[in-house]
């Protein structure tokens, strides 16, 4: 949010993690509205499903998180991996690091081409 600002909303499932009250709290307590899918439509947000299901499989169900403070670094140690270092299939098999590094050499090439 220091970097892009707050989001006019967050769509997610229907999801135990996104229906919890104290994240409702917190997203409230920043003027973030939610929309959710319809139940059982899971396509009507792909694009985060494939994610969500990443996260739960490379990160939270390999580890046994016994406080928020462990979560915070275990769940931090993750993104930074799935962003800098893990290949995307999306991105030809590149970490989004890299992506990103190659987009803007590209655009420097073409601004001095």
């Amino acid at each position: 949010m220091a970097t892009f600002g707050v989001p006019e909303h967050i769509r997610s499932d229907n999801g135990s993690e996104f229906i919890a009250r104290t994240i409702q709290q917190g997203l409230k307590g920043h003027q973030i509205k939610t929309l959710y899918i319809d139940p059982g439509s899971p396509w009507q947000n792909g694009y985060i499903e494939s994610f969500h299901s990443r996260f739960r499989d490379e990160c939270l169900n390999r580890e046994w998180l016994l406080n928020l403070r462990e979560a915070r670094i275990v769940i931090e140690d993750w993104r930074q991996h799935y962003n800098k270092k893990r290949p995307h299939s999306r991105l030809g098999y590149i970490s989004p690091k890299k992506f990103m590094l190659n987009q803007k050499v590209s655009s420097q090439v073409g601004q001095n081409g």
